[in-house]
């Protein structure tokens, strides 16, 4: 699927994306949720995140974590305070340590709080998102804040994107858990 270029799109897309991973989720048995997360057999399984998540709580907070930051980020810059995507000391260079922070955050939250929190988070994304236009979202430097990039590609980033990538992460550990049962 092409990345949303319209707000329809854009609306569409993390709409079917979200309905997909819960999908996933909710195919997945039990017995294979409740083994740990382990990609280390996997070379070109690299990435932190490989490492860093260890179950579906530890997914679902991030994609959690991430709306809150698009969330806070728009509604203060729109609202007259200025506040760059990422909270200090973080940058695109160190994001991956504030990844690591909203892990350690969420150890002791429960699957099920997980699980309303992103359900919860996703919908006030969805309806900040309806408030936008076109224009608004996806021209370029249309606002201040979002510096050369639209601000519809940070939705897209903090949706369908990264249901993308829990979607995939979910289908690898179901494998290798298959594969683990066979063996």
């Amino acid at each position: 699927m092409a990345r949303p270029t319209t707000k329809i799109e854009l609306i569409e897309t993390a709409a079917a994306k979200f309905d997909k991973l819960w999908e996933i989720i909710d195919a997945i048995p039990q017995e294979i949720m409740e083994v740990p997360f382990d990609f280390s057999n996997d070379p070109k399984k690299k990435e932190a995140h490989w490492t860093r998540d260890k179950n579906l709580r530890d997914v679902l907070v991030h994609l959690f974590e991430w709306h809150e930051l698009l969330l806070n980020w728009i509604n203060s810059n729109t609202e007259g305070e200025e506040m760059p995507f990422l909270p200090h000391p973080y940058n695109w260079k160190t994001y991956g340590e504030l990844n690591q922070e909203f892990w350690c955050r969420h150890q002791e939250t429960k699957l099920e709080s997980a699980k309303e929190m992103l359900k919860l988070s996703h919908n006030a994304v969805m309806e900040l998102i309806e408030e936008f236009t076109d224009k608004q979202l996806f021209t370029k430097k249309y606002f201040d804040w979002t510096g050369t990039t639209t601000l519809g590609s940070y939705c897209v980033s903090a949706t369908s994107s990264h249901y993308d990538w829990a979607i995939k992460k979910l289908r690898a550990h179901k494998k290798n858990v298959m594969i683990e049962m066979h063996a």
